[in-house]
């Protein structure tokens, strides 16, 4: 067991349920300079699809969780390797725990571990559901129903592991980078 935890206090999370303007929000960071971590989830539903693989949320859900354990753990030590300045990352490991307590699978002794290990700064920014934008693609297939319920526990999850919470309003996307990045630079 861990005992120790690395904490990157330029290192932070938005998440939110699916649908709710994270990976729009991250382009725009990026576009304005700041590094970024894409959302793990996505990179590992497009690589089962590809391969044939059943490690996604709807078919093998331990599974899918455990590659989403992985690739989070690694994109935290690559982006800690690079020492890039304030990141913002699409979801964070938290996120991987939310979806196990989803589908009611139990969290593993490595996954709570590994999302007290492994810390980002406070603020966590919330996007919340926002029906008037929820599309469904081919890897997005949950319902706007069980977007709305991803946040809910999203919440619950990174309470849990002593996160401050700050919800980002449903605004245009040059507004919430602007919250952000003034939340972000503003800390003393």
């Amino acid at each position: 067991m861990m005992d120790i935890s690395l904490n990157e206090n330029n290192f932070f999370v938005i998440t939110g349920g699916p649908g709710a303007g994270k990976t729009t929000l991250i382009y725009a960071l990026e576009k304005a300079g700041f590094p970024c971590v894409a959302e793990v989830a996505r990179q590992v539903i497009q690589e089962q699809l590809q391969c044939g693989g059943d490690g996604l949320p709807w078919m093998n859900v331990p599974r899918y969780t455990s590659l989403m354990l992985d690739r989070s753990q690694h994109t935290y030590r690559q982006a800690t390797a690079n020492k890039p300045g304030i990141t913002f990352f699409d979801r964070g490991i938290p996120d991987s725990i939310a979806y196990a307590r989803i589908a009611g699978i139990a969290i593993s002794p490595e996954l709570d571990a590994a999302a007290r290990y492994f810390r980002y700064n406070n603020p966590v920014f919330m996007l919340p559901p926002w029906p008037e934008i929820y599309l469904q693609d081919e890897e997005r297939r949950e319902s706007y129903e069980h977007s709305v319920i991803t946040y809910e526990m999203l919440k619950c999850v990174f309470n849990d592991y002593d996160y401050k919470l700050v919800e980002v309003p449903k605004v245009t996307v040059e507004k919430r980078v602007d919250i952000l990045v003034s939340t972000v630079t503003s800390r003393g």
